[in-house]
């Protein structure tokens, strides 16, 4: 008896460990965070999924609350141009998971990550292919820099011209 109970308990947790290799994976929604940008995944209309295959090691999925922040991240790791590399981004208006590279984008979209793309499994008109997608996600962050520069830059000259205003006069 005792075999076929530990036999059992280790068909179990077997069962349990077993990466599935493929697909999207379940959200822990309001639990789980963007890998890029830290933010709680919470819009089940923007969300976005990479699985990646590290060389001698399980399949792992990265979460991400906008495919903005997915794209972005995946533009620097090793693995970017991995054909088994998948990425997965729900269909705005189904919540339902597509394969981003077939997907159409729709711009104008509020989105968490303000990339404004809605991803959508059937063709629209003005719709975005991925690498169109991917392009829109690049020139927006590049504004995005650009903004930031120029904010830090002003924040800095309000600094320096505070400085001088508190600086007591030498005598």
């Amino acid at each position: 008896m005792h075999k076929w109970l530990w036999g059992g308990l280790f068909l179990v947790l077997a069962g349990c460990s077993k990466d599935p290799g493929t697909g999207p994976v379940d959200v822990h929604w309001d639990r789980q965070v963007c890998e890029r940008c830290r933010m709680v995944l919470s819009d089940r209309h923007f969300a976005a999924e990479v699985r990646v295959f590290p060389k001698g090691k399980k399949s792992r999925v990265h979460f991400f609350d906008d495919i903005g922040c997915a794209v972005m991240w995946l533009r620097d790791m090793p693995w970017k141009d991995d054909p088994k590399t998948q990425i997965w981004v729900t269909d705005y208006r189904t919540g339902n998971w597509i394969d981003a590279r077939t997907a159409t984008y729709v711009p104008g979209k509020v989105t968490p990550m303000e990339y404004g793309l809605g991803a959508q499994s059937d063709p629209a008109p003005g719709g975005l292919t991925f690498e169109q997608a991917k392009q829109h996600i690049f020139e927006v962050e590049a504004r995005f820099n650009a903004h930031g520069v120029q904010l830090l830059e002003r924040l800095k000259a309000q600094a320096r011209r505070r400085a001088a205003v508190d600086k007591p006069e030498e005598q």
